[in-house]
């Protein structure tokens, strides 16, 4: 089968639990609905993640961006308080900020998200040939452990290993390709953080030094198609994208995915 999306995922809340879904939208700025909508800041303005402190990997917190309830509680004990963000919004910020030992916020942007690039805002792209390669690189690593810690917004199948390196250009210009009738242009290489080399549940470094097997095993599998002048270091994987078409467009599980060529 040719190249199609497998999956879509959205992180409604910038750090929290994704949510699988069947069709996405894709708004004017390029991201996807909803996608890290919402984000926890403290007292400062100061992002809450993943990034900052492995204790938001211990966090189950689950957003539907469309009703605005959500869950919260730790993975180890289950939820404890569940209600509208609009409404119960203060018990929530109440129990994280108990959780993290610090004031917490939610800040909402309806428009682009939260995104980490913000020169490429639209969904982060990865195959599912690729989670396969790199599960492999690592014993007792599962491919859906794999998927959690690198979080893409769009997973594509039907297509080789690092295909989504073919999604950006020595020249560093957008390289296009289309999903349906969406226009994108993928940018680079994303560049990872501390977030992949742990456990996606407790938050623990492991395996030992995974972002050196990692980038070892990055640079001697990057394919020959690939734009290595993107890599000043190996420790990246999915391509990030910003839209090339105007207006919106929406975006299915099984569409076609296509590198437009120049």
């Amino acid at each position: 089968m040719s190249a199609h999306v497998a999956s879509i995922t959205i992180f409604p809340m910038k750090s929290c639990d994704g949510l699988a879904l069947e069709s996405a939208s894709v708004m004017a700025s390029g991201a996807l609905f909803h996608d890290r909508q919402f984000a926890l800041v403290d007292s400062n303005g100061r992002f809450i993640n993943a990034k900052r402190t492995p204790l938001i990997h211990q966090l189950r917190l689950h957003v539907n961006p469309v009703s605005r309830e959500f869950d919260v509680g730790r993975r180890d004990k289950g939820v404890v308080l569940h209600g509208r963000i609009d409404v119960d919004g203060p018990q929530l910020t109440g129990w994280l900020s108990d959780f993290f030992s610090l004031e917490v916020s939610i800040i909402e942007n309806d428009k682009t998200g939260f995104p980490d690039d913000l020169g490429a805002v639209g969904p982060t792209v990865v195959s599912t040939a690729t989670l396969n390669k790199v599960a492999g690189w690592f014993d007792g690593l599962t491919v859906d452990e794999v998927r959690q810690r690198f979080r893409a917004n769009i997973e594509v199948d039907g297509v080789e290993p690092f295909w989504e390196d073919r999604l950006f250009r020595s020249d560093r210009q957008p390289q296009p390709f289309r999903v349906s009738d969406v226009h994108f242009g993928g940018i680079n290489p994303c560049q990872r953080c501390v977030v992949p080399t742990r456990n996606s549940q407790k938050g623990d470094v492991t395996p030992a030094g995974f972002s050196q097997q990692f980038s070892r095993r990055r640079e001697e599998t990057l394919p020959d198609w690939a734009a290595r002048e993107h890599f000043d270091h190996f420790y990246r994987l999915s391509t990030n994208t910003r839209l090339l078409n105007q207006g919106n467009g929406i975006i299915h599980l099984g569409d076609p995915v296509e590198l437009d060529v120049i």
